[in-house]
């Protein structure tokens, strides 16, 4: 077993011989073998005994705090990358304006031109113009990239094409009950956007962890802003794996009917404001239900070993070899040993 999620709220992780125990009250609610575990993701308020800690340490498993609502909080780090030469580069290349903004644009690039493709696709196999129409649109929101003039306009270039595409996204969804008014987090309002979200922030682990393996600092970027707490870097790269990774799951989930409206608890809520786990529960507008979360994660899994093609390798590996080939080739860019940076387009090999 590489990873494990705890799910469950309310729970405590206890150290029992060479595993852990998930505990809620006297129930033992999983056992979690530590030989061969890579990565714990404990989503909510999980607490851990010492034991359990040191255990993590000892074991050297990533350890990923996120919120009920499915936000980055933070990571149990053993200790840092030992490169701080990868880091220095970092630092000084994105201290430059023009790497910054040259950085952006290329992220941003790759994400409109990964989302018009799906797009395209999508009009083409169910025979729907509109969906054609609106790849076109954001095709050309994409050429505009090169002569924008500063990271505000990149950002805003970004968030037009964001428009575009979540206007079009409710085309994309085949069967009833699943109604898509546009895209909402902190918190989803509705079943699809609980979806992405949960899937969005699995993807960011998966880059956070990659950018953490190569030596970089997760937490300085180009198209985030550095705020307190946020992996800017990570919250970068995971751009253009949104549609290619993140979208297909979710519509393929509920296109065949693998995952309906049955499986969501909805809430007619005023306020999403709430003081403590239990009153926050009560407030999110819709929620999955335990058997959908803990069947989400079992079809992420699988879908993450799916395989693809790595860029100018000649050879296939699965999405995290993916990934991590593209927090890579960032490494490079940063380090002068590739021109620019440029994000994986799927469209080449699908």
């Amino acid at each position: 077993m590489e990873r494990f999620y705890v799910l469950e709220p309310q729970t405590q992780l206890r150290k029992s011989g060479s595993s852990l125990l998930v505990m809620r009250g006297r129930e033992t609610v999983a056992e979690v073998p530590l030989e061969g575990l890579e990565q714990l993701t404990l989503m909510g308020y999980t607490s851990l005994t010492g034991a359990v800690l040191d255990s993590l340490i000892q074991n050297r498993v990533e350890t990923v705090l996120v919120t009920p609502r499915g936000r980055f909080r933070a990571r149990l780090l053993v200790d840092e990358h030992k490169h701080v030469q990868r880091r220095q580069a970092q630092y000084l290349r994105l201290a430059d304006p023009a790497t910054v903004l040259e950085s952006a644009r290329a992220i941003v690039g790759g994400k409109l031109r990964n989302g018009a493709r799906f797009l395209a696709l999508r009009g083409a196999d169910y025979g729907d113009p509109e969906l054609g129409v609106a790849a076109a649109r954001i095709k050309g929101l994409a050429r505009m990239l090169d002569t924008v003039p500063d990271l505000d306009a990149v950002r805003g270039v970004e968030g037009q094409g964001a428009h575009l595409y979540f206007r079009a996204f409710p085309r994309l969804i085949r069967v009833e009950g699943f109604p898509f008014g546009g895209r909402s987090r902190r918190p989803p309002l509705d079943p699809i956007n609980a979806l992405l979200s949960f899937v969005y922030t699995l993807l960011t682990l998966e880059v956070l962890t990659a950018v953490k393996i190569v030596g970089l600092d997760p937490y300085l970027g180009s198209l985030h802003d550095v705020d307190y707490g946020r992996p800017s870097l990570a919250c970068d790269l995971v751009e253009e794996w949104r549609t290619f990774l993140g979208d297909r799951l979710v519509l393929s989930l509920v296109n065949r009917r693998i995952i309906g409206p049955e499986d969501f608890v909805i809430r007619g809520v005023e306020s999403t404001d709430a003081v403590d786990e239990e009153d926050l529960k009560s407030r999110r507008p819709v929620e999955m239900k335990p058997k959908t979360c803990r069947a989400l994660i079992q079809s992420y899994e699988k879908w993450m070993a799916g395989r693809a093609p790595v860029p100018g390798r000649g050879r296939k590996t699965d999405f995290r070899g993916l990934i991590r080939h593209q927090v890579r080739h960032y490494l490079s860019f940063l380090q002068g040993e590739a021109d620019r940076y440029e994000p994986y387009r799927w469209s080449q090999s699908f």
